[in-house]
C-alpha cells in the first residue's frame, strides 16, 4: 500500500506541475497578446497625433498638445499599461542606396565587426545594388557559390540586405551581450542606422543610432552625453550639440531634421495588481509616409509594418 500511494503521490505531483506550467504559460500568452494590442493601439495613436500636432494650438504653458518635431518620444499611460513610442524620421538614417563604401565600412565596424569582414562586406553591398556586371575587384568568389546572386539594382526593401552574402541576423537586427557585471545590454543592428528611403545626407542627432554616430566619428563620451541629453528633452538645435561634436569628420551632416517619411515604433508594457510594470515587453512599429499637402484626401500612407519590432530605446524602460 506504502508504494500504492507513493505511486500515486508522485503522479499527483506531475499532473499538478504539468497543469502549472500551462497555466503560467496560458498567462504569458495572454499578456504578450495584451501587450499586442496596446502597442499597435499606441501606433496608431501616434500617428494621429502627429496629424493633429502640425495645425493644433499648443497647451497653455507653451508645450505641444500632440505632437510637435523635434520630439523623439511620446509617453501613453493607461490604465492597463505604459507605452513607449519612438518617432523617429528616415532622414536620420543611411540610405543603403547612396551611402558611400566607406560610410557602410565604419558603420559596420562601430556595431563590432573586424576591419576585414567590414571592408568586404561593404564592398559586397556596393556589388548588390550597381547596375552592370559583376566588378573584378568585389570579394563574391565563394565555395559554394551563394545561392541568391547580386541583384545589380536598388534595394527595395531593407530586409533584402539578408540575402548578401556574409550578412547575419544578429548583424541585421542587432543582440545581446554581457556588460562586466554580467547584464544583458542590447546591441543595435545595420536595421537601426540604415534606410531604403531618403537621401541620407542629413543624421537626425535626435534619433541616429548609436553606432551611427560612431561612424560619423563622434566619440563615444560624446555620443553618451548627447543620448542622455535627447532623454531628457528634444534638442532644438546644433548649436546644443556643437561643442560635443566639433572636430568629428562627419559633425557637419548632423541636423535636427525630419522628412515625409517616419518610422514610429511602440513598446509596451503591462501593470500589475499593486500599479508596478512588468517585464514583458511587445514592441510594434509602421513605416509611415505622411502627405503634407492640405488637400490630400489621405493625410498618411502606412508603407510597412512590423508585429515583432525591436527596440534597443524599449528595451531600457
Amino acid at each position: 500500500m506504502l508504494w500504492l500511494a507513493a505511486g500515486l503521490s508522485a503522479i499527483a505531483f506531475s499532473v499538478a506541475t504539468t497543469v502549472r506550467g500551462e497555466t503560467e504559460r496560458a498567462s504569458t500568452a495572454v499578456d504578450g497578446t495584451r501587450a499586442y494590442y496596446l502597442a499597435s493601439g499606441s501606433i496608431d495613436r501616434a500617428i494621429l497625433w502627429r496629424t493633429w500636432g502640425r495645425s493644433a494650438s499648443p497647451n497653455p504653458d507653451g508645450s505641444p498638445r500632440y505632437y510637435r518635431p523635434p520630439m523623439p518620444y511620446l509617453w501613453f499611460d493607461y490604465a492597463s499599461g505604459k507605452v513607449l513610442v519612438e518617432v523617429a524620421p528616415e532622414a536620420g538614417k543611411l540610405n543603403i542606396n547612396t551611402a558611400a563604401p566607406r560610410e557602410i565600412e565604419l558603420l559596420l565596424a562601430a556595431l563590432g565587426t573586424d576591419p576585414q569582414r567590414a571592408q568586404q562586406l561593404a564592398a559586397t553591398l556596393l556589388e548588390w545594388r550597381t547596375a552592370g556586371p559583376r566588378s573584378e575587384v568585389l570579394p563574391l568568389s565563394m565555395a559554394p557559390p551563394p545561392t541568391f546572386q547580386p541583384r545589380h539594382a536598388s534595394f527595395q526593401e531593407l530586409e533584402e540586405v539578408l540575402l548578401v552574402p556574409g550578412m547575419t541576423p544578429e548583424l541585421f537586427y542587432g543582440h545581446y551581450d554581457r556588460d562586466a557585471s554580467g547584464r544583458l545590454i542590447p546591441r543595435g543592428g545595420l536595421r537601426d542606422s540604415l534606410t531604403v528611403y531618403g537621401s541620407g545626407e542629413s543624421v537626425d542627432v535626435n534619433t541616429a543610432a548609436p553606432a551611427l554616430l560612431a561612424a560619423l566619428g563622434i566619440g563615444q563620451d560624446a555620443i553618451a552625453q548627447i543620448l542622455a541629453r535627447r532623454q531628457v528633452q528634444p534638442i532644438k538645435s546644433i548649436d546644443e550639440v556643437r561643442s560635443l561634436v566639433e572636430g568629428a569628420p562627419g559633425a557637419g551632416r548632423l541636423s535636427v531634421s525630419g522628412n515625409s517619411i517616419w518610422t514610429i515604433r511602440a513598446t509596451a508594457r503591462l501593470k500589475l495588481a499593486d500599479g508596478k510594470l512588468g517585464d514583458l515587453r511587445r514592441s510594434v512599429s509602421a513605416v509611415v509616409k505622411y502627405f503634407d499637402d492640405a488637400q490630400s484626401e489621405q493625410p498618411f500612407h502606412i508603407l510597412r509594418w512590423y508585429d515583432d519590432a525591436w527596440s534597443p530605446s524599449g528595451s531600457g524602460f
